[in-house]
């Protein structure tokens, strides 16, 4: 059995949540997709419990700490900032210290007995999106379908559900929702979004998480006191109130 979480946001009381959930079902191996860090008030707690894992790969959050935040909006950008003068406060230049060489060596993606993992998509492994609704878009999932074998694991939207492929060009979304009993995705192609630890964005302020058993999907969801996160991240002039407020409603 295999943990496979992401988008932990360098939210420290998720993911102790999440790990504790994990360790209390026996699971030994866990895989992180990528952006520990970003949005949240614990970047170096959390490398700290992400260096111990057995695979974390490199989110796009994570390497606009290691270079420049381009392309992101200005709350995120400032996050970012505050999370590389965290880490060069306490260590350095980038990546001297061993969070910044632990960023710096980490995969863009990884492959693993014919299953794929990735932060972003298989074609973008650290930037391209692939929401629900691009279901209505067959030409787009047709050409991320091609760069995969049967099954591929992602994150970076914070929305958790799988993208089934059904016939020819024709793929079919399942909800996390109906993955209570599991999914079982033999013979079948299918591309799992995990959702997200730290900044859950479907409407569920729990984190979640998915496991993996070599047959069958499920989702997980942990609840967590993001209140204690929300008071951090006020007490940090660096990051905006409202990625703290959001975190009540999963948004």
């Amino acid at each position: 059995m295999r943990a496979i979480l992401s988008d932990i946001h360098a939210n420290l009381e998720a993911l102790t949540a999440v790990l504790a959930d994990i360790e209390r079902q026996g699971i030994r191996s866990v895989y992180n997709l990528g952006d520990t860090l970003g949005y949240g008030p614990d970047p170096i707690a959390c490398l700290d419990h992400t260096i111990r894992l057995d695979l974390t790969l490199l989110g796009n959050h994570d390497q606009a700490v290691l270079v420049h935040p381009d392309g992101f909006c200005q709350s995120a950008e400032n996050c970012i900032l505050w999370h590389r003068a965290i880490l060069e406060r306490t260590e350095g230049p980038l990546p001297t210290g061993p969070h910044g060489k632990f960023l710096a060596s980490l995969p863009r993606s990884h492959r693993e007995n014919g299953v794929r993992y990735v932060h972003g998509s298989p074609r973008s492994p650290l930037y391209e999106y692939v929401f629900p609704e691009d279901i209505d878009n067959p030409r787009k999932l047709e050409r991320i379908g091609s760069m995969f074998e049967t099954l591929c694991f992602c994150g970076h939207t914070h929305v958790p559900g799988l993208f089934v492929h059904v016939a020819d060009e024709r793929w079919e979304y399942v909800y996390a929702e109906e993955c209570e009993k599991g999914f079982d995705v033999t013979g079948r192609k299918v591309l799992c979004n995990v959702g997200s630890v730290g900044q859950p964005r479907d409407d569920d302020e729990r984190a979640c998480y998915a496991t993996f058993d070599g047959r069958r999907i499920r989702f997980h969801r942990v609840e967590y006191d993001f209140e204690t996160t929300i008071k951090k991240v006020y007490a940090i002039p660096e990051i905006a109130n409202f990625l703290g407020d959001r975190l009540r409603e999963g948004r």
